[in-house]
């Protein structure tokens, strides 16, 4: 069964960190690995210049090499066979992103270096601001032009985001070393400002009629789908016109390093499978080590790599599993006594004349949209239309944003309650609180739909492992850090404070000398009330800082379980509120005719 990252309040987990797998390579890889990697290190690389310096964590890109087709093939994608990693492509020449039209690209003779040279220019604009489809068009566009482009001799061209070589080599093949910066790619040769060194082995053998074809280009954030980031944007494809896998002498590109790896980042290659749009690290392995300025991927193929930089979390296939079923399972309860909490609500007058009481059912209901949205999160992201993932995106966002608002508004209310106490009087309260809590969160997703639609889509729930279950979320990592993690730090820090003053405020109370025995019970009572307040303020959404390290696992299971059952925890306040609610209706009454009689 897929693997699915335990959902709904991951999300602000996987803000802080991602899961990696190692990535371990046998004796004779390494050792051929570190004989290539000897004559990599002879080409020297000037770390002057500038360049792209931005250290992102981003998703790894990697184009299938892809077999020769007739221009004019219509049919879709092949599926992905197993074992095999040279994937079917789709026609590119249907996407925004092609040349096809812009450049006039004949359909059954060879190109010249113009044409190439012009889908070059034409598809930066796509590559700097277009959507996953016509990114993916667009790459996969350049790569036909680029492999039918006929030329006699060493061809090196570039644009804005594009560096490309094309070569033809002549007599017996001996292997290739190829040297790129950000502005030109040259062969056997180093060039300044070097940014990208490959190591082609002589078991290519390419024929005089094969065209050896190197091209680096720079795609911007998330154009690619997915939550993940490419290290430096940066994706390196080689392709000699022809299937090209399982090779015993592996093929090794390095990339420098213009920025440094922080202690919780591991490098990892892996490549793009265009047929299946999700990323893989089978038959590349990595060679890095923290002393060195570079990064080495060593793959047994050819097609479009990149380097992931990922934060490791220690997490077992069966604990994920388990993990699944938990959130799911916690999900759906807390959806369904959330609903029976709004109704025990609606049908009891003396609960709805408690403003308190008020407060909680504005959280619930956030809660209940919440669940609403997530839980078909993934079944709208599979399918094809694009309109239900926006529309579950966007309510996403929006419940997750209200949920956090109305969190916070609990502890300003439950502030007015313990520790201001006096005075506390506000007109219109519950209506201000309502334009908080809910028109705040709608205020700051039209602002992100206005500005940007594409911020909204299909996001791998696991950001390290691009193959993982895909549900609809917000695409822009910039998006997602300011106004989820951002928002939640700043809640979450309110109201630990609030919590925290409450809980010392309560046991000054107890330890009071003059306090009698009936205040001290009085005291246990509120003590005890705090705690069941603490599910409403989302303290234990805080077990996100604790899932690290050796509290990984334990943590994870505490923050599923404790945070996908919030809405249960709510309906069990509620029903212990009911109850008091009554107990004290009943004995006023009781008193009532006493003094009466």
């Amino acid at each position: 069964m897929p693997r699915v990252m335990s959902g709904l309040l991951w999300w602000l987990f996987l803000c802080f960190m991602s899961q990696q797998g190692p990535c371990l390579s046998d004796p004779e890889r390494k050792h051929s690995l570190e004989h290539q990697s000897e004559e990599l290190d002879s080409v020297e690389f000037s770390q002057s210049g500038q360049g792209l310096l931005e250290v992102q964590i981003k998703t790894s890109t990697k184009s299938q090499c892809k077999d020769k087709k007739s221009e004019g093939n219509k049919h879709r994608p092949e599926k992905k066979k197993k074992g095999n990693v040279n994937k079917g492509k789709g026609n590119p020449q249907n996407n925004r992103g092609s040349c096809k039209n812009h450049c006039g690209i004949p359909s059954h003779r060879k190109l010249g270096v113009s044409n190439a040279r012009c889908c070059m220019n034409n598809i930066t604009n796509t590559l700097k601001k277009g959507n996953r489809d016509d990114v993916i068009g667009a790459i996969e566009s350049l790569e036909q032009v680029l492999e039918r482009t006929d030329v006699n001799e060493t061809t090196p061209m570039s644009s804005d985001n594009v560096v490309a070589l094309l070569h033809k080599h002549r007599g017996r093949f001996h292997g290739l070393r190829i040297s790129a910066s950000d502005s030109e790619a040259m062969p056997s040769r180093a060039v300044a400002n070097s940014r990208v060194s490959v190591w082609l082995p002589a078991e290519l053998n390419p024929t005089p009629n094969d065209t050896i074809v190197f091209c680096m280009l720079n795609v911007s954030e998330g154009s690619l789908g997915g939550s993940t980031r490419l290290y430096d944007s940066r994706l390196v494809g080689l392709s000699l016109g022809r299937t090209v896998s399982g090779l015993q002498e592996r093929v090794n590109i390095s990339m420098t390093l213009t920025t440094s790896i922080s202690r919780n980042e591991t490098p990892e290659c892996q490549f793009y499978d265009f047929s299946t749009r999700k990323f893989n690290k089978s038959g590349c392995d990595t060679e890095w080590h923290r002393d060195r300025g570079s990064i080495t991927c060593s793959c047994d193929h050819l097609t479009y790599f990149g380097i992931l930089l990922l934060s490791p979390i220690d997490v077992s296939d069966k604990d994920q599993e388990i993990l699944t079923y938990i959130t799911l399972i916690g999900c759906s309860l807390s959806l369904f006594f959330l609903l029976i909490t709004v109704l025990l609500f609606a049908t009891n007058s003396q609960m709805r004349a408690d403003l308190s009481v008020k407060v909680h059912v504005n959280l619930a209901i956030a809660l209940i949209l919440l669940n609403l949205h997530f839980l078909p999160s993934q079944a709208a992201a599979a399918l094809q239309s694009d309109g239900p993932c926006l529309y579950v995106a966007v309510g996403l966002h929006y419940s997750l944003l209200a949920t956090l608002a109305w969190m916070a508004l609990e502890g300003y209310h439950l502030y007015r309650l313990f520790i201001k106490v006096f005075n506390i009087y506000v007109r219109w309260y519950l209506l201000k609180l309502s334009v908080v809590g809910w028109g705040l969160p709608a205020v700051i997703v039209s602002l992100v739909a206005i500005i940007d639609t594409d911020s909204y889509g299909r996001v791998s729930m696991d950001s390290s492992n691009p193959n993982a279950t895909e549900i609809c979320y917000i695409t822009d990592n910039t998006v997602k850090m300011v106004t989820t993690l951002g928002v939640f730090c700043f809640v979450f820090l309110f109201n630990f404070i609030m919590f925290g003053v409450s809980v010392k405020r309560i046991m000054s109370f107890h330890f009071r000398k003059e306090c009698g025995q009936r205040e001290r019970g009085r005291s246990k009572r509120a003590a005890c009330t705090l705690l069941g307040i603490s599910a409403l303020l989302g303290i234990t959404w805080g077990l996100v800082f604790f899932s690290q390290g050796s509290l990984t696992t334990p943590g994870l299971y505490a923050f599923c379980i404790l945070n996908s059952l919030q809405g249960f925890f709510i309906f069990l306040w509620f029903v212990l509120s009911l109850r008091k609610t009554r107990n004290l209706s009943t004995k006023t009454s009781s008193e009532t005719r006493s003094t009466n009689s």
